[in-house]
């Protein structure tokens, strides 16, 4: 099995030369998210995943490339959970990060950094808008409080 670090790196170079909406490389974005599923108590499989979140819908990493990747089951279970597919509604892709187990925690460090105030404030007031609308309707489809409604989260529990 890959270790955590062996993600990272393939996670990295996956993604070289990629950059955000805001023009920061886009590893900052992985390492925020892996980072966000550790602090929410997330597994180690869920953190490989955390690293891996974009991948395969980025086009980074192809699908054959997971299926036959030194990672759990459950690992490239939750990346594919997450992966969004051409034409889906987010209902339907609400619907499967809530139907994989490890999934929804990886979604929700990946939206609490996606509509961070500070990463926000670097875009265009219509697509700041519409991303803060976006994210805000993908939280309610997944049960999840906005972020400053969220209880303090005990993370030995995950």
């Amino acid at each position: 099995m890959l270790t955590l670090s062996e993600v990272e790196a393939l996670a990295r170079a996956a993604h070289e030369g990629q950059t955000d909406k805001a023009g920061r490389p886009y590893a900052e974005h992985l390492r925020a998210v892996a980072e966000g599923v550790r602090a929410r108590g997330g597994d180690d499989e869920q953190i490989a995943a955390a690293w891996l979140h974009d991948a395969v819908e980025d086009d980074a990493l192809t699908e054959a490339w997971l299926a036959a990747a030194a990672l759990s089951d459950r690992t490239k279970a939750v990346v594919l959970a997450v992966t969004k597919r051409a034409g889906e509604t987010p209902e339907a892709y609400a619907a499967r990060v809530l139907a994989t187990p490890g999934a929804l925690l990886v979604k929700e460090a990946d939206l609490a950094h996606n509509a961070d105030p500070a990463r926000l404030a670097v875009l265009d007031a219509p697509t700041r808008a519409r991303l803060t609308e976006k994210y805000a309707r993908m939280r309610a489809l997944l049960g999840l409080a906005a972020p400053a409604e969220r209880p303090p989260r005990n993370i030995t529990r995950g």
